[in-house]
């Protein structure tokens, strides 16, 4: 069976993601601009054969994500410690916020340098450009990898396969929560609608974010960043407090 162009667009920026997100604070900075640059053009491409409507609403960036999640590389307890010098407990989960929120502030400071390319007029993203659709889903990625290896750290498991797990922490991406393995509901296998369009509000205020830091010369990379960073630190501790509270830990 042929692969659809869509399809095509959808394994590129699912493989370029996956790419920018395997080790975020280790990647250089050469490199992640040029796999920044090529997401831009596979995401600027791939917008333009959805049309605008779709785009225009979120449905595609939410579809985008969707094939990006089940490739997010995610380590187990045992690798996380030895990649980390052997940490465990809460100065490894130290150890894993910080690493992700210096790779979205990264993300959102070279973001901010490149040059943008335009979508077609898509009116209900404010013509946002595509470097800045690249940087969300680098940085919901990041997040995603987050919680699910916090989850690692912590002892939580969530059971079920890579795209079970995938839509499971995406899911509690959107919530911005810890999943509850015992909690009806919360490992969610089928993305429902209501599932779907909790995920695409998260994107879209994600996308806000970078909307906003939108400036002359540097000054959308240095509020870019920062926001980043400061976000995905408030999600750590977030998701922290909900997995301290499943085990029985004292608070932080």
């Amino acid at each position: 069976m042929a692969v659809s162009g869509r399809d095509t667009a959808g394994d590129e920026v699912a493989e370029l993601v996956g790419r920018l997100v395997e080790q975020p604070g280790k990647l250089g900075g050469d490199e992640r601009r040029r796999l920044l640059a090529r997401l831009t053009g596979a995401l600027a491409n791939g917008a333009r054969r959805a049309g605008e409507s779709g785009v225009g609403r979120g449905r595609w960036l939410t579809e985008m994500f969707m094939r990006v999640a089940p490739r997010i590389p995610i380590r187990d307890l045992a690798t996380l410690s030895e990649h980390h010098h052997g940490l465990t407990g809460e100065a490894l989960a130290d150890e894993l916020t910080r690493t992700a929120a210096k790779g979205t502030m990264t993300v959102g400071a070279v973001g901010g340098a490149v040059a943008a390319v335009e979508f077609a007029a898509p009116p209900l993203l404010l013509t946002a450009p595509a470097q800045l659709i690249a940087e969300t889903l680098v940085v919901a990625a990041i997040e995603v990898k987050l919680i699910a290896e916090l989850h690692a750290v912590y002892g939580v498991s969530v059971e079920g396969g890579g795209t079970q797990r995938a839509i499971a922490f995406s899911m509690a991406w959107s919530r911005q929560r810890g999943i509850d393995p015992l909690s009806p509901g919360s490992v969610t296998l089928a993305l429902g609608t209501a599932a779907k369009t909790a995920l695409r509000n998260r994107l879209m205020r994600t996308l806000g974010r970078h909307l906003t830091t939108l400036g002359p010369y540097f000054t959308g990379a240095v509020a870019g960043g920062m926001l980043n960073r400061a976000a995905t630190r408030r999600l750590a501790l977030a998701v922290r407090a909900d997995l301290r509270r499943q085990r029985g830990l004292p608070p932080a």
